[in-house]
């Protein structure tokens, strides 16, 4: 178990390793998890040392207490602080995910800033009870941490602009019938679910994991021209590594590959 960033006595992120699963846990429930300045540093880091990290091939990033994440700290915000990374972003995360997949186990509310932070990872698990929204234009604001560009990628437009200009908060079971949520779970169970998804993706070649998301991560900006020399940047390590021999090996074999990430 790796703490990091102390306060009030207690470390504002959590991580641990279950076999090649990295569970990064927000620690911050007398805020439900609102993003400060430390909260942001310490995500960033935490994604930092994940994507070197040879041994880890799937990290999930849940909260503690019963809630994933309220957003931006607005109290640290009127004092000058920002929570954002000048390397990744919005909470150490929005600008630049890991190069790795992740996994958002939400329990509770996923809000604003909170949703935007779901945003950033590859796959939603949710509680029946979870909730998400976008609520910043009942306050005159706007999200401004990626849910405008990213969620008209990834479901139908006219329940986007619904959910944007509204404000109004939606069920984990609404967002898995528009595609977004991949799993929705009894309340209490979402990281247990998380960690089935997890356990059965890192039973794959990592250096391949991290090459096919990198591929549909960027494939939107790239015309069909463009995408048959660009996969080719993220693919070719992997096609050229040792895990690629060990694959059809193991699979002539018939046991389980040996992967080594090289």
């Amino acid at each position: 178990m790796t703490e990091i960033a102390i306060e009030h006595d207690q470390p504002v992120l959590r991580t641990e390793v279950r076999g090649n699963v990295l569970v990064i846990t927000l620690n911050r429930p007398h805020a439900k998890h609102a993003f400060n300045g430390a909260l942001a540093s310490a995500l960033s880091e935490t994604l930092d040392r994940y994507d070197e990290d040879t041994a880890t091939s799937v990290a999930v990033l849940t909260g503690s207490g019963g809630t994933f994440s309220s957003g931006m700290d607005l109290k640290a915000l009127l004092t000058g602080e920002r929570s954002y990374t000048e390397k990744r972003g919005g909470f150490g995360i929005m600008k630049r995910p890991p190069e790795k997949p992740l996994i958002a186990a939400v329990e509770g509310y996923a809000v604003a800033g909170g949703f935007e932070l779901a945003l950033s990872t590859d796959l939603i698990v949710a509680a029946r009870d979870a909730r998400f929204g976008l609520p910043e234009v009942k306050r005159g604001l706007v999200a401004l941490g990626g849910a405008l560009f990213r969620l008209p990628r990834r479901i139908p437009y006219h329940a986007v602009m619904e959910m944007a200009l509204t404000g109004q908060l939606y069920s984990a079971e609404r967002l898995q019938q528009l595609g977004l949520v991949s799993r929705v779970v009894d309340p209490g169970s979402a990281l247990a679910s998380a960690l089935e998804l997890a356990a059965t993706i890192s039973e794959n070649g990592p250096l391949a994991l991290r090459a096919t998301k990198q591929i549909l991560f960027h494939s939107h900006a790239w015309t069909d021209e463009q995408a048959w020399a660009e996969q080719r940047r993220f693919s070719d390590p992997a096609l050229r590594s040792e895990d690629a021999k060990e694959g059809p090996r193991a699979f002539a074999e018939k046991r389980k590959p040996s992967w080594r990430g090289v």
